[in-house]
């Protein structure tokens, strides 16, 4: 809600909302940390080796998703063709990332929490793009 309270204060916005988009930034936090975090356990993991991929797919996946989650946090000005592109990138990186998570979820609970907290950025990202002029 941090992110509806703040938005919904800007000048440029005074109270109007894009509660879709907004949902999406608040997601975009949320899988940056999951990703970060899961990076960073899969290196403590005893066969790294095997989670390579999936290490580098969360820290793309974690950068990604902040800029995201900063681009689209911006109310000052407008570039709804980079906001638009944005969301699909971080859509698509959510998409591969939380696939991968997948793979490992059986023997890594991190993976398991990942993969789940890239879907829902992924969901958010599209919906989001529903109302984002490309």
């Amino acid at each position: 809600m941090l992110a509806h309270d703040i938005i919904s204060t800007h000048p440029d916005v005074r109270g109007n909302t894009n509660d879709a988009l907004i949902h999406c930034i608040e997601e975009c936090y949320s899988c940056a940390q999951a990703c970060t975090a899961c990076a960073d356990a899969c290196l403590g993991e005893q066969d790294v080796n095997r989670l390579r991929q999936c290490i580098r797919l969360n820290l793309d996946c974690a950068d990604i998703c902040a800029a995201t989650g900063a681009i689209a946090s911006r109310r000052t000005g407008s570039n709804e063709a980079v906001m638009h592109a944005m969301l699909e990138a971080c859509a698509l990186a959510c998409r591969q990332c939380g696939e991968e998570c997948r793979r490992h979820a059986e023997h890594h609970e991190h993976c398991k929490v990942c993969a789940e907290a890239c879907r829902r950025c992924e969901d958010a990202c599209r919906e989001a793009m529903r109302t984002v002029a490309h």
